[in-house]
This record gives structure tokens, C-alpha cells and sequence, in this order.
């Protein structure tokens, strides 16, 4: 292991870090599923003192000419149903966001696109919230940290209170890792413990562990209270060795890389990612 001589780390306080998180989106929806996730994101901006822009997206679809099963009436039903929906929807925001900085916009628009678009206006994403097999017309998450370019908040099915005291890094040696890392900084600089983790199979342990060693360097620079550790198992449990760890520091965030490809439009993840966004046990921070 290299010898570093460390400079102190910048005398910031460590929650005046969390400043730099001045804007926040979500998708709002009508229904008990979402509302997790809204609670999620108004309770995230309560803390940052930081703006929320909340958006209800509704898609109305067209159907064929002369569709013998659809009336004259059919598209003015759907879309007093969809402007039923969009009020609804800011019915509950307004409820759940009364005393924050917020915005509100209601858009007839596919979901994913529609937030692509919005996220230049924000610095964080929160998504998440809802079961893997929700059927509600909620954007899909795993489309949103590939397409968005801003680090997206997954909150677990549970919801809960973002404390973010502890955290772990999921640490793989990626252009994905790197950039999570750098959208973490304000969560890592406020947090009290920060567990930098590599894992990865016998052979490969030695260079991990001096991954991990030169990211805790980093992170020191930063302020940032961390130690890094080398994990030795096979790929298909890397999500459950970052629970382990999580567990073990009582952290409730994992912050990781998302690296993956599309496939006749269908996103293909690799085993860290594709585990915390189908089965989060806690939040997690994942950036592209």
C-alpha cells in the first residue's frame, strides 16, 4: 500500500454540505403506491431546505381510425380521466409538500422523456418507492438513471427518512463508480461513517484493495470519514454483501454506479445494479 502524507481535510461543516442540493424532482401520482415516494422527496427537501418540483405525467393513448369497438365519446372520456388523474395528483403533492419551496407542473407526456427533460432543472432524482410489479404509469427507474444524467434517490417499497448518517459505496473500478462517487459528495461529507467496498473474486483482491485505499484518499480530501474494504465472494452476491456491510454500520444508503446497455429497448444491468434497483432493502443513490 502506498504512503500518503494526508493534508487536513476543509474545515466546512459537514451538514452545510448537503447545501449544494438546491432542487429536487418527482413523479407524483394518485394512489397510496405513489404517495411513498412523495413522502420520500418532501421529507428529503424539508431537510436540504431545497426547492421540489413536482410533476404528474399522464399519457393519453390514440387509437386507430375507424376502430369499430370505440365510440365518438370514447377519446373525450379518456381524456376527462386523465385531467381527473393530473388534479388528483396535485391534490396530493399539495398535501404533502404545505411550508416547502416547490413547483408544480402537470404534463400529458410518456414518463420517462418527460423526466429526462426536467432533470436539467434539478440536482437530484428520487424515484423508487413502489413494488417492482406496481402497475402504476410511474416512470421506470432503471430508464431514468441511464437516461437523466442526474444521480436518482431509489427509495426501498417502504419509504422511510433518508438519514444517510452511515453510508456505503459500492465501488467497482468504472467510469459509473467514479461519477457516483462525485454525485454522492454531499450525502458522504455530511454523513458520520462512509465504508468504501469492493468486492470481488481471490485473485483480484490485492488491486481492490488498493482501489478502495486510493477512493478513501479521495474521499478524505474531501472531509469525508471513510475506510475501505475488500470483499472476497462471486458476482451474483455483491448486492448482499453491500447489505451485509450496510447492516453492520447501520448505514441506509448505498451509493453505486449504474453501468448497463439497452437491448431492443430493454435495459440489461449488471448484478450490483439490477439488485438495488428489484430488491432494495434500503435507499440508494445511483448515478450513470
Amino acid at each position: 500500500m502506498p504512503t500518503v502524507q494526508t493534508a487536513p481535510p476543509p474545515t466546512r461543516p459537514a451538514a452545510a454540505a448537503l447545501e449544494d442540493i438546491r432542487s429536487l424532482l418527482v413523479q407524483v401520482e394518485p394512489g397510496a403506491e405513489a404517495a411513498t415516494r412523495l413522502r420520500v422527496a418532501a421529507d428529503l427537501a424539508r431537510r436540504l431546505d431545497a426547492t421540489l418540483l413536482g410533476v404528474g405525467l399522464e399519457t393519453v393513448q390514440g387509437i386507430g381510425i375507424g376502430d369499430p369497438f370505440m365510440d365518438g365519446d370514447w377519446m373525450a372520456d379518456l381524456e376527462a380521466l386523465t385531467q381527473e388523474d393530473l388534479k388528483r395528483s396535485e391534490a396530493q403533492f399539495r398535501s404533502q409538500t404545505e411550508g416547502l419551496q416547490t413547483e408544480w407542473l402537470a404534463l400529458k407526456a410518456i414518463p420517462v422523456p418527460a423526466m429526462a427533460r426536467l432533470s436539467r432543472r434539478v440536482d437530484l432524482i428520487v424515484a423508487g418507492g413502489a413494488p417492482l410489479d406496481s402497475a402504476s404509469g410511474s416512470a421506470d427507474t432503471a430508464e431514468l438513471v441511464m437516461r437523466c444524467g442526474r444521480p436518482v434517490l431509489v427509495a426501498p417499497p417502504r419509504g422511510g427518512k433518508l438519514r444517510a448518517e452511515a453510508v456505503v459505496v459500492a465501488w467497482k473500478d468504472t467510469r459509473e463508480s467514479r461519477r457516483a462517487v462525485a454525485d454522492a459528495l454531499p450525502f458522504l461529507k455530511a454523513a458520520e461513517a462512509v465504508s468504501v467496498v469492493e468486492v470481488c473474486d481471490h485473485d483480484a483482491r490485492a488491486e481492490a484493495e488498493l482501489h478502495t485505499f486510493e477512493v478513501v484518499q479521495y474521499l478524505r480530501r474531501h472531509g469525508v470519514t471513510a475506510h475501505g474494504k475488500a470483499i472476497i465472494a462471486p458476482p451474483d452476491r455483491v448486492a448482499t454483501e453491500l447489505n451485509i456491510v450496510a447492516q453492520a454500520i447501520d448505514a441506509d444508503l448505498i451509493v453505486a454506479g449504474a453501468y448497463g446497455h439497452t437491448r431492443l429497448g430493454e435495459w440489461l444491468f449488471g448484478g450490483v445494479t439490477r439488485g438495488l434497483l428489484h430488491e432494495p432493502e434500503r435507499f440508494a443513490l445511483l448515478s450513470h
